[in-house]
């Protein structure tokens, strides 16, 4: 379907019934909605209630218009979005940039990446008013969705102005594709309107195009966050050498990154194993050292409490400047320093993969040389996991004895280790290009 096809297209009447029923559903459920969002923690309240007004399009107007409005949901999403951004910014220096979010968690990343130089504001609700004060007040040239997060009313105003909605980086899981065709009086019209689909692995263009998208307005463009991992050490983007003072540490340093609820015990019950495992005979100055880093900064408190139950002497990185040799683990209560974690770890976990939330992003330890452990569920990043796992660079575990054996084994076997990272770092570089071919398809619909 052509631009002119796409934007002379007439709704029918089961159609726009359908998407008015959706938004009246929608007006009864935000209130539950909303609270759920403010509960999170009290940080989170607060950021909520005090901008309230943007969730119904009461958001600041932009400044320069003709700019480009990326959503990104949250963290995962704006880190994996900065790279084209950044890439826009520093081919057009004077294009206005408006980056929206869910959650004050990607609020916050937004801040720490692009500062004051991008406008952001939380995205509205998906009702037809509150997204067509959204594209007043903005007024982009084109519109990103980044990932997952199709909007029935958002699309419909970007189609209705004849703006551009492309979405970039795009996943498309069987589970979301078999929910999608459930309503599919509701996703089919939404994805006629739809100017393009970046796809990010070949999992994901298989089930746009069996969901019925036209293959022309359908490209493969491979992972934005393989190119937005090779760039974290060019760019020495989040990392601090000396965090903590371990860059030169003879400790071995394991790092659990993005963890949710159950993992951390998993990660507590393996050190304890390895602690008292009288083969690998560790001293003080030898002994693991181990970083949790909750995914959720509501967990904090939560985390903080299981290894008060424990006999492991832990700090909060908010408390120290340095870790003493007798320091067992440390909980990184902090947000945006992952990265610095990963920069003098060892070895990772990568979370969310134990616990069933599909796992996180497996490149940002490649990207270290790490070599890399994650749990059975890998369904958010298939491809990613399926090349670092055939190189060698992810091993697979189940539970507390499984991350004992592995870790025991790359304790015992450095060489093993060093292989298995570099094989990861090699995945990560040899598949970058992403962020070229993302260009390409939008110049399809604007000139950058």
């Amino acid at each position: 379907m052509s631009d002119a096809e796409r934007f002379s297209y007439k709704p029918s009447l089961s159609e726009e019934a359908c998407r008015w029923l959706y938004s009246l559903l929608l007006v009864v459920l935000i209130p539950l909605v909303y609270f759920q969002l403010a509960a999170k923690s009290k940080k989170e309240k607060s950021a909520h209630k005090s901008r309230f007004l943007e969730r119904i399009g009461f958001v600041p107007r932009s400044n320069e218009k003709s700019g480009y409005l990326f959503h990104c949901v949250s963290v995962g999403e704006v880190v994996a979005a900065s790279c084209l951004i950044k890439r826009i910014m520093a081919l057009n220096p004077s294009t206005a940039i408006t980056i929206t979010t869910t959650t004050a968690t990607g609020s916050a990343r937004v801040k720490a990446i692009f500062g004051d130089s991008v406008q952001h504001f939380y995205l509205p609700f998906d009702l037809p008013f509150s997204m067509n004060r959204l594209l007043r007040r903005v007024q982009p040239k084109a519109v990103f969705i980044t990932e997952v997060e199709l909007w029935p009313n958002l699309i419909h105003a970007c189609w209705k102005k004849h703006i551009p909605s492309i979405v970039i980086n795009a996943r498309m899981t069987e589970r979301s594709a078999k929910r999608y065709n459930k309503i599919s009086k509701l996703f089919m019209p939404m994805l006629s309107k739809v100017s393009h689909v970046c796809a990010q692995g070949q999992r994901d263009y298989n089930n746009y195009k069996l969901l019925g998208i036209n293959e022309d307005k359908l490209t493969l463009t491979n992972n934005i966050k393989f190119d937005q991992a090779a760039s974290v050490q060019d760019t020495g983007q989040n990392t601090q050498p000396g965090f903590l003072g371990l860059s030169s540490t003879a400790r071995p340093i394991f790092v659990a990154g993005s963890t949710h609820e159950g993992e951390e015990t998993v990660v507590i019950e393996t050190l304890i194993a390895l602690l008292n495992d009288d083969s690998l005979s560790f001293t003080a100055s030898t002994s693991p050292l181990v970083i949790i880093v909750p995914r959720h900064p509501e967990r904090f408190a939560h985390v903080e409490k299981i290894l008060e139950g424990t006999p492991l002497r832990f700090i909060k990185s908010s408390d120290a400047i340095s870790v003493a040799d007798d320091t067992n683990i440390v909980l990184l209560n902090e947000m945006g320093k992952l990265n610095s974690a990963y920069s003098v770890a060892t070895y990772a976990f990568v979370g969310g993969s134990i616990a069933n939330k599909g796992g996180h992003n497996a490149l940002e330890p490649a990207a270290f040389s790490l070599p890399i452990m994650m749990g059975p569920n890998r369904y958010n990043n298939p491809v990613i996991c399926e090349h670092l796992s055939e190189c060698g660079a992810l091993s697979i575990v189940t539970n507390a004895a499984d991350m004992t054996a592995c870790l025991k084994h790359w304790i015992q076997n450095s060489s093993a280790a060093v292989k298995a990272g570099s094989a990861g770092k090699e995945v990560l570089q040899q598949n970058s290009g992403a962020i070229d071919v993302t260009l390409k398809c939008i110049s399809k619909y604007v000139t950058i």
